[in-house]
């Protein structure tokens, strides 16, 4: 049975999966870029494992868009935006935008098509899970994406990295219905981060 999987959020120690004050030019908030300076340092076993088994399975994506990009309003207002991953993005099958403003589906190099969903959260779970063929779902962020599918129950599996930084302000991931019912299946930490897996009780 298709599963919707959340992989690799990094949150600060105080709850933050981004800092204050979003936009092109600080896509992550204020500060928000040390949620992920981990990335770049040399990867131990631990964070190539926890990184590889986020994309296991997966068939198709829903993000947010606010992932997709910064452009507010019509996309009259940016045509040309394509998204933060240049014209080969990592993802390699079909990834469901959602959007209150229609636009026709962007294809990418490597097999990636950015597809936009007008009509909520339910229906882009349904036509990723159709795209999925049988493999499972992953929800990208943001964390008001998350948050959303959460309070739908509809979210099978959560996995954060829990970041040594403090922000003090901005988006955070664990508020609001839907997060009643979890438990932690996995705690392992890294030399940089701590991995948190968790499943929501059927």
């Amino acid at each position: 049975m298709t599963e919707l999987r959340m992989h690799d959020l990094s949150l600060s120690l105080d709850g933050f999966a981004a800092g204050p004050a979003q936009g092109r030019d600080a896509p992550l908030g204020r500060g928000g870029e040390r949620l992920h300076d981990w990335a770049f340092a040399d990867a131990t076993d631990v964070d190539r494992r926890f990184r590889a088994r986020g994309t296991e399975g997966i068939g198709a994506t829903i993000m947010g868009r606010n992932m997709f990009g910064p452009v507010r309003g019509s996309w009259d207002s940016d045509p040309d935006w394509r998204g933060w991953w240049g014209e080969d993005p990592p993802f390699h099958h079909e990834v469901f935008v959602l959007t209150h403003h229609a636009r026709p589906p962007v294809e990418m190099a490597g097999g990636t098509t950015f597809s936009f969903v007008t009509e909520g959260i339910e229906a882009a779970l349904e036509r990723a899970t159709a795209a999925a063929r049988g493999g499972d779902v992953r929800l990208g962020g943001g964390a008001s994406t998350i948050r959303q599918y959460a309070a739908a129950g509809l979210i099978d599996e959560v996995h954060v990295m829990v970041v040594p930084v403090l922000l003090g302000a901005g988006e955070r991931l664990f508020e609001g219905d839907g997060w009643d019912g979890w438990r932690c299946v996995e705690f392992t930490p890294s030399s940089t981060v701590a991995h948190v897996r968790l499943r929501r009780d059927a």
